[in-house]
């Protein structure tokens, strides 16, 4: 956005930060977990992250919080990083939690021997009835009082593999009667006899991410960890391992989390609609993911651009969906080429017009564009295909299409009259005939005349096939988590419809992937990676403007 900003409040920080010298070089993460695909919510915490960097200086880590073997994959990680990448930012070190396994270790060992972590026996259902409520304070554990030798000697048995997963953990010894939970000795190691994606099998306990995250942090020198508003509850325990270890002091700053309407945010809801077959993958162009967003025809601008818009708050919100389209309306309207496809055909044969005689017309590709975008050759004939929707036997007011003695402007091309139309045994129109008028010709009329419509159209001797996959709102509802009963209850069955056989114009057939296309009066559209040589895929990324209402 062009206008002047008011600064927000990381901003604000930051520089108050910066100018008295507490911070030198700013410093920040994005600390993605490998364990699903990035959405739009990460969208704006990559922006945020890496654009305060831009804007002050200093370098942003890329740190994949990698502490669970059990739900990561190597596949998730290329898939954060290409992203990231796709977005248009650069991490300074690509990093892993686990590439700290051997310093969180003895970080756990050094609060063992300070008398500030003990291994606890107790079982998960036993340690969470220690933990008492919030107006009630916890119970110690029975295994609270072990002496520091023993409890070094049983956390060096939890690393050797002596005992099987669950059998014990290593809790921090901080405060039974805080008022805040997570301060109740929680749990900073878990046994996990699992293969891990870099480490392989050389662990077998893990790390808590609350213990792991504000110690990498640290390692890092990171001057800024920014969280979303989730972890506020857990900044006295950041704080507290920091203290008590004596190491770099990170600081915790959070914010609002991203809310969209008409979608689900949850990496385990997401999750339960790729495993359960509800959408085609992580990258299904439905998919608040930033691979479904791309699949989809989105630009790394338009994101940028809506995370711009929406700006840092310290208050949750709901965003609503159509912000997010009217950014990549704009983007596309800008340079996007203008073409002509029609999704649900009928003939029209303009009688006075030679049936042999083709000519080229001239169209132009982007009035908006700055450079206006060129010019292209669209072929003509008298046979046509145009949308079902652009004839009206019997035309309502106001109608300024196609019915019966009506005139309408062929875009790029001539007036049409309309003289006659055929039906099948149904009652089904099935050709329009219609004449035109040879001076009407466009960019050269000089037939006087004035019509008030234009439709678009395909030549029937040269036009190509397509399929055409038009996409709307996932769900039903604004917001399907605030609803009762399972969310997946509210998908809305008809967030897609295929349609196979679409006539587009010749020039769309060299069109290319990651390119945005203007179905002029229907939207935009982009190739799918479906496509094939020859069959060529297509995906509406946006109607030309906001039509979709949900259902009563």
């Amino acid at each position: 956005m062009s206008e002047e900003k008011s600064l927000n409040f990381i901003e604000e920080l930051i520089e108050n930060d910066l100018s008295s010298g507490k911070t030198k070089t700013l410093v920040t993460r994005f600390p993605p977990e490998p364990n699903g695909y990035l959405h739009i919510g990460h969208a704006k915490a990559i922006c945020l992250n890496f654009g305060l960097t831009q804007k002050y200086g200093g370098y942003t880590n890329l740190r994949f919080d990698d502490t669970n073997p059990i739900t990561e994959k190597t596949e998730y990680v290329n898939s954060q990083q290409e992203d990231i990448h796709w977005l248009g930012f650069e991490w300074k070190n690509e990093l892993y939690a686990s590439d700290y396994f051997d310093q969180l270790h003895g970080f756990a060992v050094k609060l063992i021997e300070k008398g500030l972590a003990y291994v606890d026996h107790s079982t998960a259902e036993e340690i969470a009835e220690q933990k008492g409520t919030p107006t009630e304070p916890g119970k110690e554990s029975a295994y609270r009082s072990r002496s520091i030798a023993e409890n070094l000697a049983l956390f060096a048995s939890m690393k050797n593999g002596e005992f099987e997963d669950g059998v014990c953990t290593l809790r921090a010894k901080i405060d039974l009667s805080s008022s805040n939970m997570l301060m109740r000795d929680p749990i900073i190691y878990r046994i996990k006899h699992a293969h891990h994606h870099r480490t392989g099998n050389a662990w077998c306990i893990y790390p808590m991410y609350d213990f792991a995250h504000g110690q990498s942090d640290s390692i890092e020198n990171i001057t800024h960890s920014i969280c979303t508003l989730e972890y506020v509850s857990h900044r006295e325990l950041y704080d507290w391992f920091i203290e008590k270890l004596d190491i770099f002091p990170s600081k915790q700053y959070e914010f609002a989390r991203l809310n969209l309407t008409y979608t689900v945010m949850s990496k385990r809801k997401l999750m339960q609609l790729v495993n359960e077959n509800l959408v085609s993958g992580w990258d299904d162009p439905r998919m608040p993911t930033i691979s479904g967003l791309r699949r989809r025809g989105y630009t790394p601008e338009s994101i940028k651009e809506f995370c711009e818009r929406i700006g840092i708050a310290k208050r949750e919100n709901l965003i609503e969906l159509s912000l997010l389209e009217f950014c990549i309306r704009e983007d596309l309207n800008k340079r996007a080429t203008r073409v002509m496809a029609v999704l649900d055909p009928i003939k029209l044969v303009i009688t006075n017009y030679p049936a042999g005689k083709e000519e080229i017309l001239i169209g132009e590709n982007n009035p908006e564009a700055e450079d206006k975008g060129g010019t292209r050759e669209i072929p003509f004939s008298n046979e046509l295909w145009i949308e079902r929707e652009d004839f009206m036997e019997e035309p309502a007011k106001k109608w300024f299409r196609l019915a019966p003695g009506a005139t309408v402007r062929l875009k790029h091309a001539y007036i049409v009259k309309c003289e006659d139309f055929k039906k099948d045994e149904n009652g089904n129109v099935t050709e329009i005939q219609c004449t035109y008028i040879p001076e009407s010709k466009s960019g050269e009329d000089t037939s006087g005349i004035n019509v008030k419509g234009t439709i678009h159209w395909v030549s029937a001797k040269h036009a190509q096939t397509a399929e055409v996959r038009l996409y709307d709102r996932l769900f039903t509802v604004e917001s399907p988590d605030s609803e009762e009963g399972d969310f997946k209850d509210y998908l809305n069955s008809e967030s897609m419809e295929v349609i196979k056989q679409a006539y587009i114009e010749p020039y769309l057939i060299n069109a290319e992937q990651g390119v945005g296309y203007q179905f002029i009066r229907k939207g935009y559209f982009c190739v799918d990676k479906d496509s094939k040589p020859g069959q060529l895929v297509f995906n509406r990324t946006v109607s030309l403007k906001e039509a979709w209402k949900p259902k009563a």
